[in-house]
Order: structure tokens, then sequence, then C-alpha cells
């Protein structure tokens, strides 16, 4: 059990000068992550398969970080990474993360999200100055579930392409943890949003961006669909908050920890947030198109609370306003 009564902090002395990897820098949480390894004084490898314009968060970091080409599915090259930078903390977050895309390109988001988590692991496995391991997996791997929010203990019931990606990612890990000692532990969070997303489909970013330019927002669904949003420092925080106590407690290696704040909001509440923090009360236009959704999705973080003491340091609230804020910057810069 750890005291939560005071914010958390990664300790710098175990960062500074630390080898730490990460796939799936480049992404949204992992230019986050990235940017925090960084501060802290890590020395940091990524793996980047394409090459591609940095965005505001990554431009933090490009240039002070070590970098491999390659795909995450390319063991060969995981492994030269991982032992050619003496790597001891990997983070592993190279996927193909869009819903749409999966249902679109199944077989090609299951090569990266299953195939790629093996090749990871199993050179994770032939790395033994390897220490700690985190593996993305997502709420999504949970499935339809009869009860609501969902806990660590409930079975992983995923049937659409990216789901079921997500949820073989995250039995491909506990399965190269109980069978051969790779030290690995999961994560399982919600919908990240925050500074430096471009991805203009995601809700988040795509309704701010109309907001502050004057026209309504379009929903692909019916508004009614509820989901977990997570600010995505606190999720990198999260990870952080992860390695060091596996690095500190060896119980905590094998487990799978849901990250939320405990704040299920539907598409509509959410958008209505968006236009209090942007101060506009454009009305959405609800198109009611989106397909192979299910309905409510949100999680405990009771486990997280309790054995890592992790809580949010910012309200959902309170973060879409320093979101919106971000975007109002960058979208005035941009023009």
């Amino acid at each position: 059990m750890v005291d939560s009564s005071k914010a958390w902090e990664p300790d710098p002395s175990f960062w500074r000068d630390r080898p730490v990897a990460v796939t799936g820098a480049t992404g949204f949480l992992g230019s986050h992550l990235t940017a925090l390894l960084v501060d802290l004084g890590a020395q940091v490898v990524v793996l980047t398969r394409d090459e591609v314009a940095p965005s505001p968060i990554a431009e933090r970091w490009v240039g002070k970080v070590a970098s491999v080409r390659g795909a995450v599915e390319d063991q060969a090259a995981v492994e030269r990474l991982l032992g050619e930078y003496e790597v001891r903390s990997l983070f592993h977050l190279a996927a193909q993360s869009q819903v749409g895309v999966a249902n679109r390109n199944p077989v090609s988001t299951l090569e990266a999200n299953v195939a790629g988590t093996w090749a990871v692991l199993d050179a994770a496995r032939r790395s033994p100055r390897l220490e700690q391991v985190v593996t993305a997996s997502s709420d999504k791997a949970y499935g339809a579930q009869p009860v609501l929010p969902y806990d660590e203990e409930m079975p992983l019931l995923a049937v659409n392409p990216y789901d079921v990606s997500k949820a073989c990612a995250d039995l491909v890990s506990q399965s190269f943890q109980r069978t051969f000692d790779v030290p690995v532990s999961i994560t399982r969070c919600g919908n990240f949003f925050g500074p430096g997303d471009r991805n203009w489909e995601r809700l988040v970013p795509g309704t701010i961006r109309s907001l502050l330019r004057g026209e309504r927002p379009v929903i692909r669904s019916d508004g009614t669909m509820v989901r977990d949003y997570l600010y995505v420092v606190d999720g990198a925080l999260a990870y952080l908050m992860l390695v060091e106590a596996m690095a500190s407690d060896p119980a905590v290696i094998g487990e799978a920890f849901n990250f939320s704040t405990e704040t299920p909001l539907n598409v509509l509440e959410l958008v209505a947030m968006l236009q209090g923090a942007a101060g506009t009360d454009l009305e959405p236009d609800v198109q009611a198109t989106a397909t192979h959704e299910i309905d409510s999705q949100f999680l405990s973080a009771e486990k997280a609370r309790k054995v890592l003491g992790w809580s949010p340091t910012l309200s959902v609230e309170d973060a879409l306003d320093e979101t919106v804020a971000w975007y109002r910057s960058y979208l005035g810069a941009a023009r």
C-alpha cells in the first residue's frame, strides 16, 4: 500500500543517465513520455518506422535522443536497440491506434499490435540487461461487460478488430511474463487527450479546432456513448510511476493496472465541456454514422490507487481547460 496523500513526482535520481527505450515515441502519448524522460536526464533511444514531421511536443526532444529505424515487428531491430544501447527500462507504446483504420485494415493492425508485441517481448527475453518493460494495452481490451466499471479481474472479451489486437497484445504480455519471467507489466487506459494531438479525427482535438474556427463540430456517433478520458500528461506520469514501482517492488511485475480519472462522460457531455472552455455554444452536428462501437466503456482505478498510490494531477474539467488554451495558442500561431 502506498501513501497517496501528496502529489507524486518522478524520482530524478532513478531516471538520470538511465538507458531507456521507447517504441511509439512519435505518437501522442509517446511524445509526451519521451519529453518527460529527456527532462529527467534519461539516456533515451527511440524506435521509429516512418519519417514524420515532429509534433509540437516531440520538437522538445528531437535531436536529444538516439533513434533506431525499424518496424516494431522487426525483432532483430528491437534486439539491436536493446543490446547496443544497453537498455534497462523499455516502454512499448508502438501500435496502430485508430479504430477506423483497424476496421478498414485489420491485418496490418494485428501485425503491428500483436506481432509487434511478441517481437518486442521476445527481444526483451533475450536482453539480460533489461529490468522493466511496460506494454500499453487499452480499456478496449475488456470488450462489452455486463457490469461496469472495468476492473483488472475481468476477462478480456474484445470482439472488434482494434479491441482484439489490444486484448491479444495484453495476453501475449501476460504469457511472456508468466512463462519466461520477462519483467513486464501492463497499462490499460481510456482515451487520451491534451496538448499536441494533431489527429483531428479524434473527438477532443477535432471538436476544439472546429469550435475555435467558429464551425459546428462533427460527431460521428449518436453522442450517447460513454468513455473514459485521461489527460495525456497524467498518462505519461503513470508510466513512469509504474516503472519506478516495478524497480522497488517485484510483486508489481506481471500486474495490469487501469489508469482513469473515474469520470465517465458521454460524447455530448464532453462536447458541452469543450464548448464552455472555448466560450462558444455552437451546436454539434450529430451524424450517428459510427459502427462497431461499444456503448459504454469506463475503468476503475482502485488498484492503481491502492497499490501504486496513483492519482491524476488534474480533473477532466481542468485538463480540458488547459487543452483548449493550448490549442487556442497553437492554432492561432499556425494561421
